[in-house]
């Protein structure tokens, strides 16, 4: 028991010291880590669109009724509440996976080089695993906001009397900063992954979440009060 706490506690000093250093570094040049974060996010956010846009050529329209605040209907401080709550839950959902990837590249093989027997093995498989959990998640969430998101572009463009096209063009003031601030932890997952600094992820965490949460806010208002203008201007 007493050798199974020194190990836990061996990984979160080690996990602790990694953080403050790595804080502490980008602290001192942090476009140097912020820089390439918003490159790859922004870079993802406009696949997604991209692929949305695809899809929503493709799709046939349902019929479906939406209702969208601002534009079909009025806005108000509960949908601003609604569009808060699910952008928070998709930022913590990417959060994890950072998280995840600290876990599961950082403190598991630190723990394991402490460990011997079963216990060694459990947790020498662990980490790839979770790290495979963690891309195969990450690209099904993807995939299926590409579909979900196509569709709908689809049926709400019928629904307008206008194309899918001019649809995503009425949401690019929100969509583009909204989802470049929700993919920033993949993001500094993604990069820490490929150059095998799995012990910054923590930091990243912090650090993508703190940047992040000020830009949904401000998204929020501009999903509601200036997207929807700027989509009736379009139209009409």
């Amino acid at each position: 028991m007493s050798a199974k706490v020194n190990v836990n506690d061996l990984v979160l000093v080690q996990g602790m010291k990694d953080t403050k250093l790595t804080l502490s570094r980008w602290n001192k040049a942090p476009l140097s880590a912020v820089g390439p974060w918003a490159l790859l996010s922004f870079a993802i956010a406009l696949s997604l669109l991209a692929s949305v846009y695809g899809v929503a050529k493709l799709s046939s329209p349902d019929g479906t009724k939406y209702i969208v605040p601002g534009l079909t209907g009025p806005a108000g401080f509960g949908d601003y509440v609604h569009i808060e709550i699910r952008n928070g839950l998709v930022l913590a959902l990417h959060a994890l996976a950072c998280v995840a990837g600290f876990m599961a590249g950082s403190a598991l093989p630190l723990s394991a080089s402490n460990r011997t027997g079963v216990s060694r093995w459990v947790h020498e498989k662990a980490g790839p695993l979770a790290i495979a959990f963690v891309v195969g998640a990450t690209a099904f969430s993807l995939c299926t906001q590409a579909y979900v998101l196509g569709g709908t572009s689809a049926s709400l463009a019928q629904q307008l009397h206008t194309t899918p096209g001019v649809m995503l063009v009425g949401l690019l003031p929100h969509a583009i900063l909204e989802l470049t601030a929700l993919f920033l932890p993949l993001a500094a997952w993604t990069i820490a992954s490929r150059r095998g600094n799995w012990h910054e992820l923590l930091a990243a965490t912090f650090v993508t979440t703190a940047i992040a949460i000020p830009v949904l806010v401000l998204c929020g208002v501009i999903e509601l009060f200036v997207s929807p203008e700027l989509t009736r201007a379009l139209i009409f």
